[in-house]
């Protein structure tokens, strides 16, 4: 009876341990599948994550290409604008190249008010006038660039020697920053001789008009015919009973006003002011290739 008491229980411990090890055996079973697929998602989150960042990186560099391209693209066209100044019938043809942005030329736009101020209290209006600009309108770029100036500063006008009569810069515009292209007053002064004792003073003013355009706004590639019109001279001449040393010129150009002082050579009898403004009037519009 005791043999067969302790068969039975031998029996039943044989049976537990089996269990135990089938239970074992599922959890084992389970926990591979488990494992395999935390791998596999953890895999594909990593070369999910690398090429959505190669991806942008790429296109990163490519916008970054395309607004260096558009940079390059205005710089040339600017010199090829200034090639024809102060030569009447003059004309030559610039291909725009596709920067992936807008071309904007905005013959009507960018009112030039030039004018003459603390000179023995004569102030007088020289100049009110459209001049035009041109726009182009750069991709979307991450980032910004906006304030830098490729070509001239931020005055509206100038008399320092050398100084360039383009302002080119990238400013915000209305969706995507902005390439803008225009053109400020340049100044020169020189003082000749006398005439019933007084010093005769020349100053002229130089102004590039872009308002003989054509409007146009164009994306991708594009040949522009540039020409010089014509060279237009306007005359001023200020006749002062007293000594003067200098007077203001100002230029309100697109909403922004700056000044220069233009130094007067003059005698105790006063001084003759000859005012010239020299206007080169520049056509843009589509060309044929």
């Amino acid at each position: 009876m005791f043999h067969k008491i302790k068969n039975y229980a031998g029996e039943d411990n044989m049976k537990v341990r089996l269990r135990h090890i089938k239970i074992v055996r599922n959890k084992y079973a389970m926990a591979l599948p488990v494992t395999f697929l935390i791998l596999l998602v953890s895999t594909l989150s990593i070369v999910s994550f690398t090429y959505y960042f190669s991806v942008e990186k790429v296109n990163s560099q490519g916008q970054t290409l395309k607004v260096s391209t558009a940079k390059e693209n205005l710089i040339s066209l600017n010199n090829e604008i200034i090639s024809t100044l102060g030569q009447p019938g003059s004309s030559t043809t610039f291909d725009l190249v596709d920067s992936g942005g807008l071309l904007k030329i905005q013959p009507t736009d960018n009112v030039l008010t030039l004018s003459i101020n603390d000179i023995s209290d004569i102030q007088d209006i020289i100049l009110n006038t459209s001049i035009g600009k041109i726009v182009y309108q750069l991709p979307h770029s991450s980032t910004s660039q906006t304030g830098l100036y490729l070509e001239g500063d931020s005055r509206t006008i100038t008399n320092q020697s050398g100084a360039s009569t383009s302002q080119l810069w990238i400013a915000n515009g209305v969706e995507y920053q902005e390439i803008q292209l225009q053109y400020r007053p340049i100044v020169s002064y020189v003082a000749t001789g006398t005439q019933d004792g007084k010093t005769i003073n020349w100053v002229r003013i130089y102004i590039v008009n872009l308002n003989s355009s054509v409007e146009i706004s164009f994306r991708g590639e594009l040949p522009l015919q540039i020409s010089c019109k014509d060279t237009q001279i306007e005359f001023e001449n200020y006749d002062m009973s007293n000594p003067v040393e200098n007077f203001a010129l100002t230029s309100v150009l697109n909403g922004v006003q700056s000044s220069v002082s233009v130094p007067i050579s003059s005698t105790p009898q006063g001084a003759i002011i000859h005012l010239e403004t020299v206007i080169s009037n520049v056509s843009i519009q589509r060309g044929i290739r």
